[in-house]
């Protein structure tokens, strides 16, 4: 009988625990990137004024995130948890003895109505957990000042928690369209929510030289600075005579030092870029003697040049290893990141060809191509760099003509590139175009900001880093870039950036295992309103129609819609009249224009409210599309 007794209080123990959940609104936890391990609890910790956060460690970088961690609350809640006096505490832990389950980056979270104590090996791993517990707290903590008075909850859960990969980041472009140093922080700020750990900086470029060299001050006094232009990239007139180049900046040394500290005491390593022997235009502007060509040029500010100027350094040339020694001696002392990416890519070899140095070079060291006189150079580089205590990664080009000894490879060009140097045992960093590039088009051109290509929300989520048959030890992890040629503006980069790499942080960090669509989404939309709240101006791309168009007989065209997003509906129109929900709702079935109709105008509701972006869509539009293989819109 007793034992019966105690199988009933038990099944009514979990009943009202279950139903405590329920009420609470079912899942209670929206965690991005998605944790190894989730168990929610019944009940919540209540943040007030008694709730007291104490840390068990000396760490002296932790105690700089705790100031962070309280900060972040008091904005935006009034609640100072430095001055709390009650027996509920938020406890941070670091452990004596190593927990391996967890490893570096990983941390363990218990959250119950009595206390939530985070344990973890490193600061790091804690940083982490605190960034886990922010998004735990409703959406209104991401504001910049503070709320009306709210009830301030963390749901009961269990968490353990690590990443997947070790280099999880993102890139910035600053050469094409210069950046500020608050705006560079702001980014790093957005990119340590979702747990990334690497700031790929791109400094130089054609269109500027953004990084003070103080041996080589002309750097920065002329190719920092081009002439102002607005409109579509790729279309602006190359500087007139005598007009004078305003537009663009640079980072001082001392700028460089205190982004450099900003992101570590954010757990960021920068990782700095300076490209070469490509993309060389504004280091080329500045010396001219440093190109083939000789030539003077100015600073691009966004024409095409289409190998009209000569923005490849020369290989033949012994002051481009002098220049370049001098700027990675200055480069490998700021940043104290194990690497020095050096580009690779792109580089124009048309002028080497009519070099009678070059050729002179190739035939002295027996080299047979263009191709080898690149990869001449890079080994050159990489002895320098070593001189310097560091190693040298670039992009998959430098694989061209034979690949340095201790080279690290960032493979942009497909997969091909990664699994080609995995196989000859090179560390790798994925980080396909087509899957990562965050100037790419996020949906139909239609609807969207001009650029290029195609990469939408669900392609960056469903991105697999490790190829079959690869050793995925060798690969180190991956990143998303943002090129930055049509993105003038801080809030236009935010647009392209988030939230597809949002995505990418899920991709980099949560178990392989737990990639699910529909349930990234859910939590992702949970996300929005927290970017809501921050201001953040994130793209909502994802909730338009996608055209999937057809070629038929003659000059016709058929086609069906679908959305990215689950449970949409689709209302839409072959009269030139709004789609509401008197219109016809599609059905999943392939549709023909009425005779006479031009043009198809569709757009997405949930729950009979309009939710995407209204497209309109010419039927000349979709016969162009149907018709150009690999149509990707």
């Amino acid at each position: 009988m007793r034992k019966f007794q105690l199988h009933f209080f038990l099944l009514l123990f979990f009943l009202a625990a279950s139903l405590n959940l329920k009420a609470a609104g079912g899942r209670r936890v929206h965690l991005i990137p998605e944790p190894v391990s989730v168990k929610e609890q019944a009940g919540e910790f209540t943040l007030d004024n008694t709730v007291s956060l104490e840390l068990k460690t000396k760490n002296k970088q932790l105690q700089q995130s705790l100031k962070w961690f309280s900060q972040k609350i008091q904005n935006a809640t009034g609640i100072d948890v430095n001055k709390g006096k009650g027996s509920r505490k938020i406890l941070i832990v670091l452990n004596t003895d190593s927990d391996t389950v967890i490893g570096r980056e990983g941390y363990h979270l218990k959250v119950s109505p009595e206390s939530v104590t985070l344990t973890a090996n490193t600061a790091a791993g804690a940083f982490y957990g605190l960034q886990s517990i922010i998004q735990l707290l409703p959406a209104e903590i991401e504001a910049k000042q503070q709320n009306a008075p709210l009830h301030w909850t963390i749901p009961a859960v269990e968490i353990t928690d690590y990443p997947r990969f070790g280099w999880r980041g993102l890139m910035l472009d600053v050469s094409r369209h210069f950046f500020t140093k608050e705006e560079v922080k702001g980014f790093i700020d957005e990119m340590v929510k979702y747990k990334y750990n690497t700031f790929h900086w791109h400094l130089t470029d054609d269109q500027g030289w953004r990084i003070e060299i103080k041996s080589l001050p002309e750097l920065t006094k002329k190719g920092a600075f081009s002439v102002k232009r607005t409109g579509r990239w790729g279309t602006f007139l190359p500087a007139l005579a005598n007009e004078e180049s305003t537009y663009g900046g640079f980072y001082t040394q001392e700028d460089i030092k205190e982004i450099v500290k900003y992101a570590q005491d954010r757990y960021v390593t920068v990782l700095p870029e300076i490209d070469v022997p490509g993309h060389s235009l504004a280091l080329i502007t500045t010396y001219p003697s440093l190109s083939s060509t000789r030539k003077q040029y100015s600073v691009n500010s966004g024409w095409r040049t289409a190998a009209q100027d000569d923005n490849s350094l020369d290989p033949s040339n012994e002051d481009v290893y002098k220049t370049l020694d001098k700027v990675f001696t200055e480069v490998a002392k700021l940043f104290p990141c194990q690497y020095i990416h050096v580009g690779g890519d792109e580089a124009y070899k048309g002028y080497w060809e009519k070099n009678p140095a070059c050729q002179k070079l190739m035939a002295d060291k027996g080299l047979k191509n263009v191709e080898e006189l690149q990869s001449y150079f890079i080994k050159r580089l990489e002895k320098i760099l070593q001189s310097k205590s560091k190693k040298l990664i670039g992009w998959d080009e430098i694989l061209q003509g034979g690949l340095a000894p201790s080279a690290t490879v960032m493979s942009w060009r497909g997969m091909n590139g990664g699994i080609e140097a995995a196989k000859m045992g090179h560390p790798v960093v994925m980080t396909p175009w087509d899957y990562v590039y965050l100037d790419l088009y996020q949906g139909d051109p239609l609807a969207e900001p001009d650029t290029y290509g195609l990469c939408r929300l669900s392609d960056s989520y469903n991105y697999e880093p490790v190829p079959a048959g690869i050793d995925e030890k060798l690969i180190l992890g991956g990143q998303g870039n943002l090129w930055t040629e049509s993105v003038p503006t801080y809030r236009h980069m935010e647009y392209m950036v988030w939230p597809r790499s949002i995505a990418l942080s899920e991709v980099y960090w949560s178990p392989k295992s737990k990639k699910n669509w529909p349930d990234f989404f859910s939590r992702l939309e949970n996300e929005f309103t927290r970017m809501d709240a921050a201001d953040i101006n994130y793209a909502k791309s994802c909730y338009n129609v996608i055209f999937k168009p057809a070629k038929e007989a003659g000059s016709d065209v058929s086609l069906t819609m679908a959305t990215e997003v689950p449970g949409l509906e689709i209302y839409y129109t072959f009269d030139n009249t709004f789609p509401d929900l008197h219109a016809a709702k599609y059905d999943g079935s392939v549709l023909n224009f009425p005779m006479g109709a031009t043009q198809i105008d569709a757009i997405t509701y949930r729950n009979g409210k309009p939710i995407g972006k209204q497209i309109n869509i010419k039927k000349e539009e979709l016969i162009k599309r149907s018709e150009t293989a690999g149509h990707v819109y």
